[in-house]
């Protein structure tokens, strides 16, 4: 049995096809198992040997060669495959898959891959991409299963201006992240997730907020979605990029979250409440700019609306609610008294003075507090954390 999963990448001749050896390069970075299939065309935009390099595999462009002792390399490569992406994908590969034509390597394999999750990037001149012809053709292999991903915009090479940008290539790894890195354990829940800080105004210039930058929300929210979870995630304002298979509601302050997440909160399975939420607001925001003057300068602060006390006493049945407590001393007692006072059912805690545990790093070392149990992870990205979080959630539901 293999252990890492296989991706199958197809490359067509599009002027794109240099933007795919950087997506080969990511996910064998993140421990995939690439396999690159090129098109004739293609090898005069980009050599084989670069996938090579990159993959330490062969890359296979004749249909009848044979490589897996022996037997027909494209059904055991279709056999082998968790995933296969084209990209780019030419109008002229679209319209062979669209109508059954398997007349090279690439287009016998993907013919081969009945059951495997297909994915297919268009790139090509914008006239091209909005021809109604080409139009028809993916809306027909999208009737077949296949996923299209949709064209970014911006300059082209050949000079336009509009659609058919291939997307970047860690916009499509996402898609290949979402579609295989995880079982959908979590097909059907649907999860809140609140993320990043929120930011209190002063006057039109200035505000109060902290130093949070969403990576651990953001983080959960991707896992979710990756688990097969309808995902809504509330963020606080970050300069991280939105996740792509979730609902995404901005907001900025204290006020707006909490309405925000007290109307989503109804229908959520579970929520996981990530966000560092302002405690206190200036009880007078200035209309105008404040100018200096004086040694010192003194605000009148007011209480925010306590988002998560809130949702622990309009929990309903059956919902799992997940807080997060930051602590700089005493964190797995603070912690506890959170759990109880706010009726939550975990707490993913850490101490902000713990090395890896900081804010805006990429790691993290959390305790996880239930009420008869207190687990210590090791130090996580907090991508693994964020599914370390989950497996355990998942556990208190099933209970």
């Amino acid at each position: 049995m293999k252990d890492a999963k296989t991706v199958v990448l197809g490359v067509t001749g599009g002027i794109a096809a240099y933007k795919t050896a950087s997506l080969a390069s990511m996910l064998v970075k993140n421990g995939y198992d690439v396999q690159v299939i090129m098109t004739q065309n293609a090898t005069n935009f980009i050599n084989p040997i670069v996938f090579e390099t990159l993959t330490g595999h062969k890359c296979l462009i004749d249909t009848f060669d044979r490589n897996f002792e022996f037997s027909v390399e494209h059904v055991a490569l279709a056999k082998l495959a968790d995933v296969v992406m084209i990209a780019p994908a030419t109008a002229n590969v679209i319209g062979k898959l669209a109508h059954g034509i398997a007349d090279d390597m690439l287009t016998t394999t993907v013919m081969a891959c009945r059951e495997t999750k297909k994915i297919i990037a268009p790139a090509m001149n914008t006239e091209m991409y909005l021809n109604p012809v080409v139009q028809d053709n993916l809306r027909i292999l999208e009737g077949y299963g296949y996923q299209i991903i949709k064209p970014a915009e911006g300059y082209l090479a050949c000079g336009d201006t509009g659609a058919g940008k291939m997307p970047e290539p860690d916009v499509l790894f996402e898609y290949i992240y979402h579609a295989i890195a995880f079982e959908k354990d979590m097909a059907g829940k649907k999860v809140l997730v609140t993320a990043g800080p929120t930011r209190e105004s002063i006057d039109p210039v200035r505000f109060i907020s902290n130093h949070s930058s969403g990576k651990m929300g953001y983080a959960i929210a991707k896992v979710c979605a990756a688990r097969g979870a309808e995902v809504t995630l509330v963020t606080g304002p970050t300069v991280i990029a939105k996740p792509l298979f979730a609902k995404v509601i901005p907001v900025t302050t204290a006020k707006e979250m909490f309405d925000v997440v007290k109307e989503e909160a109804v229908q959520a399975d579970i929520v996981c409440k990530a966000a560092a939420v302002a405690d206190y607001r200036p009880a007078h925001v200035a209309e105008e700019k404040v100018k200096k003057s004086g040694e010192e300068m003194t605000l009148q602060m007011e209480k925010t609306d306590d988002i998560l006390k809130y949702l622990g006493e309009h929990k309903r049945p059956g919902q799992f609610l997940c807080g997060f407590s930051m602590e700089t001393e005493n964190m797995v007692s603070n912690s506890r008294k959170k759990l109880e006072k706010k009726n939550l059912d975990m707490v993913a805690a850490n101490n902000l003075k713990d090395a890896g545990a900081g804010f805006k790093g990429d790691t993290n070392l959390v305790t996880l507090i239930t009420r008869d149990e207190e687990i210590q992870l090791p130090l996580l990205s907090k991508e693994e954390t964020a599914n370390r979080i989950l497996d355990k959630v998942l556990q208190q539901l099933n209970k």
